[in-house]
């Protein structure tokens, strides 16, 4: 689990690039002072000079976009699986739904 420090220095980044303004270890600085938070001083150094060359609006945006899990058992991935049986599904919902009709005229 993060430290309130990393916390602390993720949060203010976060808010800095939110405005717009260059992520640099003077303006978390100015953040973490403002919020009343005590971190240790190495943090806010590494999370801008970590944060130099990176588009975090980027990072953000592939958060969860890993490369993947493994395919289930069998050659077939689980979301194959899931996508035949809805297919099916929604026909029997939709034949469900046109007998009611009938019945009802």
């Amino acid at each position: 689990m993060a430290s309130v420090s990393e916390l602390s220095c993720i949060y203010a980044a976060l808010i800095l690039h939110d405005d717009d303004v260059p992520v640099t270890e003077d303006k978390i600085n100015a953040l973490i002072k403002a919020a009343g938070v005590v971190v240790e001083p190495f943090w806010p150094g590494l999370f801008a000079k970590a944060l130099a060359n990176i588009n975090i609006g980027s990072l953000i945006c592939n958060v969860g976009a890993g490369g993947g899990g493994a395919p289930a058992p069998g050659g077939a991935s689980a979301g194959s699986a899931a996508s035949t049986a809805a297919p099916a599904e929604e026909k029997k919902v939709e034949e469900k739904k046109e007998e009611i009709g009938r019945a009802h005229v």
